[in-house]
């Protein structure tokens, strides 16, 4: 009798979107799935929420891309806080949202009876790492569990051995210093509730150790260590992108990349490398490597440095940011392609960031498509010939050596 193989299940390639135009972006990129924000009972404030009507464009985008829509709801409600969510989640089932993702057991229970057919993934926050746990909220009727980041790739082959509810992992973004997310640094600093939706961000400044003499002035001990920042609590950011096979393997489902914050720039160019990468092992994958292209792509929107996380080993000082940065993105993004003509090969560009005739530019699309090029002559939008293109948002003309489509995105080195 022959070795049967494994049957591998092609992993969700799940993307932030904290605008309309970042859902769409993300979509036309590769995500197979997004997730967003409503105005209410999520943990991003400051991030730009969807209204019940934005929703329903995306929903209908997405469903022409054969695309998910989820909406995070994963507050700690407080008395009074989830009133009304049960309208919310109504509206959401109505509107044709795929799932919500919720950590509060009083929200997922007002979702259950309140919303009946809306499906319901328990959030990170609620640090999910052991099969019962998985197996508990499964009973209760949940379809997926987002693991905490705090699980090992170990652990998450045990839970896939032991339990068929659908797992989600973080594969990319930021990381929290704080246990799966659950952080009071931001209320005590700030009186901004980070588990409510107002992180300040407390573990992302910069501190230093002083002494305070009695009736004294306070002075720092900063000048006794090596470094010039030797304290710190700011975590370096999460890049699983040479673990795919692993990570497939050992039984993920969906692929979640952090950053609804974030910038079309990087909503783009992460959903772009991870899709790739996912097409490359499911089309071979006894012949796949992961390529040095689609590392390099990474560092262009990186902000800090990456690491692996948990998977792997506890994470210990090098995976801290302190001191002066050992590698730093050689990139910025500069626009966008509004349209293209074929026979006098003149592409339109909206201007995002500042550029000049001189510079070297890169174009990228989806399917990982990429060519640089020299700008050496460009006009505004009254056919005049500029120099540079200094104001955000402009309009204007440039011949392009390749042909570029709708949506793709042009940036520069730094």
């Amino acid at each position: 009798m022959g070795i049967v193989k494994k049957q591998l299940k092609r992993p969700e390639v799940l993307a932030p979107a904290g605008t309309l135009e970042k859902l769409k972006i993300a979509i036309h990129y590769g995500a197979d799935a997004v997730y967003i924000g409503g105005d209410a009972y999520g943990l991003r404030s400051r991030a730009g929420n969807f209204s019940f009507e934005e929703m329903s464009e995306g929903v209908a985008f997405a469903k022409k891309h054969g695309a998910k829509v989820y909406v995070a709801a994963n507050m700690v409600t407080h008395e009074h806080d989830e009133e009304g969510a049960g309208e919310f989640f109504r509206r959401l089932r109505d509107i044709g949202i795929n799932a919500v993702i919720i950590s509060d057991p009083a929200l997922i229970e007002i979702c259950a009876m309140d919303a009946p057919g809306l499906p319901i993934h328990l959030s990170t926050q609620s640090s999910a790492t052991n099969v019962e746990t998985l197996e508990f909220w499964k009973n209760e009727g949940l379809e997926r569990v987002v693991l905490a980041r705090e699980v090992s790739m170990e652990e998450i082959k045990t839970m896939r051995a032991h339990t068929d509810v659908e797992i989600e992992a973080f594969i990319h973004g930021a990381m929290c210093i704080s246990y799966s997310g659950r952080c009071t640094l931001s209320n005590h600093m700030s009186k901004r509730d980070a588990n409510r939706g107002g992180c300040c961000q407390s573990c992302r400044w910069k501190y230093d150790l002083y002494e305070v003499p009695f009736a004294g002035k306070r002075h720092s001990l900063t000048d006794e260590f090596d470094k010039d920042e030797p304290f710190s609590m700011s975590a370096v950011d999460m890049s699983m992108i040479e673990y795919i096979p692993e990570l497939i393997e050992n039984g993920v489902d969906s692929f979640k990349i952090e950053g609804r914050m974030k910038s079309i720039h990087y909503v783009s160019t992460v959903a772009n490398v991870y899709k790739a990468a996912v097409n490359s092992y499911m089309e071979d994958p006894e012949n796949y490597i992961c390529k040095q292209e689609w590392i390099d792509e990474l560092w262009k929107v990186a902000q800090r440095e990456l690491s692996t996380g948990f998977y792997f080993s506890t994470p210990s000082e090098n995976e801290q940011l302190f001191g002066e940065r050992r590698k730093i993105p050689s990139y910025s993004f500069i626009g966008e392609v509004l349209s293209y003509d074929e026979k006098t090969k003149i592409a339109t560009v909206r201007q995002r960031n500042h550029f000049s005739v001189g510079d070297d530019i890169e174009f990228y699309g989806p399917g990982f498509q990429h060519f640089e090029q020299t700008v050496d002559v460009m006009w505004n939008d009254e056919g005049e010939s500029i120099d540079r293109a200094p104001n955000p948002m402009m309009v204007l003309t440039m011949p392009v050596v390749q042909p570029v489509s709708v949506g793709d995105m042009i940036r520069k080195k730094k």
